[in-house]
C-alpha cells in the first residue's frame, strides 16, 4: 500500500503502512535464513483458486530499486574492496552522450560543459570545526550521523506513527534503506533533528550545528523548487550488477534543481569508486515529457552504454558531498557498491 501526504517536513510519500510492516517483520523473525518475500496478495490468490484468467498491475517501486532487480542477481565478489580500488577508474573525463536524434533536434539545449557533476566539501558547508576530517576517518562518528539521521527522520514522520516497536527496529536497522523527508522548518522552532544534533556536539565540539541546520543546509543545495524528499539508499552489496540507467524524474524546476548525494564510505580515509551512483554525463538537456508523472523515473530498459561514456564519481576527503541535475545525467547504481549507504536529497 503506498501512502501519499503533503510534501513537507511532516508529511510524505512514504512506501509501506503499518501492517505491511507488522507482515514483513513476521517473516524476517520466522524465516531468518532465507530472503523476505511480500506477502500473498489475497485477492490474486483467490483469482488463482478459481482458475480466471487476470491481469496483475506492475507493482510500484521507489526510483532506486530500478537499479536492480531479483532477477539480475550476481555472484558474490570475494573481495569487493580489491575490486573497486583495482578495476574502477572514475573516468571524469569521460566524453558526451547523445542519443541517435539528439543532434537532429534543433530543439534540444546544450547542457553547459563542465557542469555536469559538482563535488562538494564538508568544511565548505559548515567551517571551521574541521567536519571532513572527522567525517572521513571515523567510521563510528560516521555511524552515528547516518543512525541517528534516521531515527529523527522515522520518530518525526506521521506516516510512521502507530507501528509496533519491532517494526520500528526492523526498519531502522542499517541494512535497509528508509525515506522521508530532509525539510526541518517549524512554526514551533522546536529542534526536529534532536539525536543527530546531539551526535554533532559531542564529535565537533559545542559550536557545531544543530542536526535541522546539518539537514537544512545540504538540503538547500538541491535548488529553488525541491522536493525536500529524502532518503538513505543502501543498494546490492557484494556483486557485481548491471547499470540500470535511469533518470529519478528528468527534471530541474526552474532550471537551478539539483539531485544531491550524500556518501558514507565503507571504510576510513577511503578515496575511490562505489560511494556515489555511476553516470553518464549527457551533451544535451534531457527532459520527461509533459505527461509522465512527475514522481516517477524515467526508465532506459535494455540501454547498453559502453564504458568509455561511464562516469564513477569519487569519494574523498573534500568531496563527501556530489550533487548533478537530473536532465543532465543518466545514472545507475554502481556496478558494484562500496559503501555503507548513500543519502539522497531532491
Amino acid at each position: 500500500m503506498t501512502l501519499i501526504v503533503e510534501r513537507s517536513w511532516a508529511f510524505i510519500p512514504i512506501s509501506i503502512s503499518t501492517k505491511r510492516a507488522n507482515i514483513l517483520l513476521s517473516a524476517r523473525r520466522s524465516t531468518s535464513d532465507r530472503p523476505l518475500r511480500p506477502p500473498p496478495n489475497r485477492n490474486t490468490a483467490a483469482r488463482s483458486r478459481t482458475s480466471t484468467p487476470s491481469v496483475t498491475e506492475e507493482r510500484k517501486r521507489a526510483p532506486h530499486q530500478f537499479d536492480h532487480t531479483k532477477a539480475d542477481a550476481r555472484p558474490f565478489l570475494e573481495d569487493p574492496s580489491t575490486y573497486v580500488k583495482e578495476h574502477n577508474s572514475p573516468n571524469e573525463d569521460a566524453p558526451y552522450y547523445t542519443f541517435d536524434n539528439d543532434e537532429d533536434d534543433d530543439t534540444k539545449i546544450l547542457v553547459k560543459e563542465g557542469s555536469h557533476i559538482k563535488s562538494i566539501s564538508l568544511d565548505d558547508l559548515f567551517p571551521g570545526i574541521n567536519f571532513s576530517e572527522m567525517f572521513c576517518s571515523n567510521a563510528k562518528f560516521r555511524d552515528d550521523i547516518r543512525n541517528s539521521m534516521r531515527e529523527d527522520i522515522f520518530d518525526s514522520t506521521p506516516a510512521y506513527e502507530g507501528m509496533s516497536d519491532k517494526a520500528r527496529k526492523m526498519l531502522l536497522l542499517p541494512d535497509s534503506s528508509l525515506q522521508g523527508s530532509w525539510n526541518c522548518k517549524r512554526s514551533d522552532d522546536q529542534l526536529r533533528m534532536k539525536k543527530l544534533t546531539k551526535v554533532l556536539k559531542e564529535n565537533l565540539g559545542d559550536n557545531a550545528m544543530t542536526g535541522d541546520h546539518f539537514l537544512q543546509t545540504i538540503g538547500g543545495l538541491c535548488g529553488s523548487k525541491p522536493s525536500t524528499h529524502w532518503i538513505d539508499i543502501v543498494g546490492i552489496k557484494d556483486r557485481k550488477i548491471d547499470h540500470s540507467w535511469h533518470q529519478d524524474t528528468g527534471r530541474s524546476p526552474g532550471g537551478d534543481t539539483f539531485t544531491v548525494l550524500l556518501g558514507f564510505p565503507k571504510e576510513d580515509n577511503y578515496e575511490g569508486v562505489g560511494v556515489f551512483s555511476h553516470s553518464v554525463n549527457l551533451k544535451y538537456e534531457r527532459v520527461a515529457s509533459d505527461d509522465h508523472p512527475p514522481n516517477e523515473p524515467v526508465l532506459y530498459p535494455g540501454l547498453e552504454i559502453d564504458d568509455e561514456y561511464i562516469v564513477k564519481p569519487r569519494f574523498a576527503k573534500g568531496s563527501e558531498i556530489v550533487m548533478f541535475r537530473d536532465i543532465d545525467t543518466l545514472h545507475s547504481a554502481p556496478d558494484v557498491t562500496y559503501r555503507t549507504s548513500v543519502m539522497r536529497f531532491m
